[in-house]
């Protein structure tokens, strides 16, 4: 049996990876000139069931409606002329009532603990460096009050098998004295001692190689034009600007363009791009860089340690297809990681990056087929998708092998 799978992010990658272990000959068509060149190369490369709290809370419409006059919001609604922003702007206000947000983020955590387990054990078969970090992640909070509320969040995913840590403000530099000089500023946070961190890209590009060692095929630089239907019974074709593939069983995993490749087949995708920025900064010869990776509760800024390197990661921002970015976009969370970690890294050397995430209103996956009848989605992972990514990979081969999925589909499968 042959599968194309559509994409060459961590979600494609790991897909044909899983495809492969069962025997399957796969190909992946990516248009960039190396896989894991978008999404998974800048994001915040935190595997993190503890961070599994979907953004479609009860919060979240103030937070985007105070976006409108407000320039720092983590959050931010940009008025746009696409009518699909509002087409999902209205399904994702849908889900934002307390209901729908706690059965959302325990199907999401359940998704997340299980991806972590597949990753755990593609890591112990594969020997795969990724610079990886098995510390935990620290969430910590900047007052007595938002930690006390923090923590009682928090017993949503403790009550769903989360292992987590409370500690006070010496608890925390503790757990990482590159946070001794902002002492004062922190109340004190929660660790998930489970989470983890690596890099997606390092991961991906890797597991890539893996792939074509047992005879896998990956066509980069590879741009797909169109897909080609017998009537409603499936897939033939996949059209590219490098000529045609044809396979038994088909993958769309594009992320954040999906849907616009779906709409031409007519299948329609509660998917819409939303815009992250992240900086990749060397650690040089800086005494006192992060060793554990963090969230700045209050400012929504992330923290990852990669070897040499650290990742700042921030914002999420409706603005279309747009990655355009400039240094004042990223002033402020340098600002914040400099105010935590002075010492952390070369600040001046930074590198800027914009890019998207492919979130679907529930922050929610789609899995499974739509209409036709060889054609499988493995997309809209939205800001967890190199933590999601491992597991999603095992669901999709075991639905294109006719097989039950070890963990329970029920709120997951359409």
């Amino acid at each position: 049996m042959r599968v194309i799978v559509l994409g060459g992010g961590v979600v494609g990658v790991t897909t044909a990876y899983q495809l492969q272990r069962d025997g399957l000959e796969v190909v992946i068509l990516e248009r960039r000139s190396e896989v894991a060149a978008e999404t998974s190369w800048g994001n915040a490369g935190m595997i993190a069931p503890g961070h599994s709290f979907v953004w479609s809370s009860p919060k979240a419409p103030m937070i985007l409606l105070k976006s409108l006059v407000l320039k720092d919001q983590a959050l931010r609604f940009k008025l746009s002329a696409d009518p699909r922003l509002y087409s999902w702007s209205w399904l994702f206000l849908m889900e934002c009532t307390a209901e729908k947000a706690r059965r959302n983020t325990l199907l999401k955590h359940r998704l997340a603990a299980y991806s972590q387990c597949v990753l755990h054990e593609v890591v112990a078969e594969e020997q795969i460096d990724y610079d990886r970090n098995d510390r935990g992640i620290l969430y910590f909070h900047r007052s007595q009050q938002a930690l006390d509320q923090g923590v009682e969040h928090m017993k949503l995913l403790e009550s769903d098998g989360q292992e987590i840590r409370v500690l006070d403000r010496d608890g925390v530099v503790a757990l990482d004295p590159s946070l001794a000089s902002a002492r004062e500023k922190i109340a004190g946070g929660i660790h998930c001692p489970t989470d983890e961190t690596g890099d997606p890209a390092k991961f991906t590009r890797a597991l890539a190689a893996k792939v074509v060692e047992r005879g896998g095929e990956i066509r980069t630089g590879t741009t797909i034009t169109g897909i080609e239907t017998s009537g409603g019974d499936g897939v033939t074709l996949v059209l590219t600007d490098k000529g045609n593939f044809k396979g038994d069983a088909y993958v769309l995993a594009l992320g954040s363009y999906s849907p616009l490749i779906a709409r031409t087949i007519g299948i329609g995708l509660p998917i819409y791009p939303i815009k992250g920025y992240s900086l990749t900064i060397p650690v040089g010869n800086r005494p006192h860089p992060p060793t554990i990776a963090s969230v700045d509760e209050h400012n929504l800024v992330a923290v990852s340690r990669f070897g040499d390197r650290i990742r700042v990661t921030a914002t999420a921002e409706f603005a279309g297809y747009d990655t355009s970015h400039k240094p004042a976009d990223f002033a402020f969370m340098k600002g914040v990681t400099r105010e935590l970690y002075p010492e952390g890294a070369d600040y001046d050397r930074a590198e800027m990056w914009a890019g998207l995430r492919p979130m679907t209103p529930n922050n929610l996956p789609e899995f499974g087929r739509r209409r036709l009848g060889n054609l499988y989605l493995n997309t809209g992972h939205g800001h967890i998708g190199w933590t999601m990514s491992h597991g999603s990979a095992r669901i999709t081969a075991d639905l294109i092998a006719g097989r039950r999925p070890t963990i329970s589909m029920d709120g997951l499968l359409n």
